[in-house]
């Protein structure tokens, strides 16, 4: 399956991979992006952890646009709001793919984790030269304030991204926070775990919740066995869930 890298700006992590299928389609493929976690740290995997969804979503007939972006630690210059600003800027990119396949009417976005969190962040743009047409959050980060009131390590990181505590930073803690954000506008899958430890259900029932009141198209699925990466598993039934959501919207 060939992969190509393009860089959407000039900073080292600037730069998303494209999976196409190994010959060329009949007709234009609709296109997933795909979107990593790791609490936007350098720490924490990269566009590698999303390669066996990236797979499984070509042979299912898309193409898939891989995106990294700048995140905290490693030099990379992430923070807020400049890692919300990459995801967006790599999807805007697309336009720019004049000899690839791209059908830039059925764009999708589907995140991990804090990738979740980009993508709903992105989804809620008034304004983009690529607009996507549905939007899928595995296990998404949904509300900064409620991550940083975790406590623990998780207060620290989110101090680090969003550059100090709330209250310290005007109103950006509400600006980075899509359950502040509905109605988004497209509709969204939320594909939570209620076996996982790292972002909690109740987190991203709630904006399942705020969303619907807001006028959103919202499918929240609550997956009784599953936990925070069993998303990652192209063999999955969580995979299964955002895959099969996909073809029916827009495949």
């Amino acid at each position: 399956m060939p992969v190509t890298r393009h860089a959407y700006g000039p900073e080292r992590d600037q730069f998303a991979e494209l999976h196409l299928p190994e010959t060329a389609p009949g007709a234009p493929l609709p296109v997933a992006v795909v979107v990593h976690g790791g609490f936007w740290t350098t720490e924490n995997g990269g566009v590698d952890r999303m390669t066996g969804l990236c797979e499984d979503l070509v042979a299912r007939g898309w193409a898939a646009w891989n995106v990294e972006y700048r995140r905290l630690g490693g030099g990379s210059g992430g923070g807020w709001p400049q890692t919300a600003q990459d995801v967006s800027a790599a999807i805007d990119h697309l336009v720019t793919l004049e000899d690839a396949p791209l059908d830039l009417a059925r764009v999708v976005s589907i995140g991990h984790s804090a990738g979740g969190h980009l993508t709903l962040l992105d989804a809620a743009r008034a304004s983009a030269a690529v607009r996507v047409a549905a939007t899928v959050g595995q296990a998404p980060l949904t509300d900064v304030q409620f991550a940083h009131d975790l406590g623990g390590p998780a207060t620290q990181v989110v101090e680090a991204f969003m550059g100090g505590a709330p209250g310290a930073v005007g109103d950006t803690y509400a600006q980075a926070s899509p359950v502040r954000l509905v109605p988004l506008g497209v509709p969204i899958l939320l594909v939570q775990g209620e076996l996982d430890d790292l972002v909690p259900p109740r987190m991203v029932a709630a904006f399942a919740d705020a969303a619907r009141a807001a006028g959103d198209d919202v499918t929240l699925e609550l997956r009784p066995h599953d936990g925070h990466f069993d998303h990652l598993d192209p063999l999955r039934g969580a995979w299964a869930t955002t895959a099969d959501w996909l073809q029916a919207r827009l495949g």
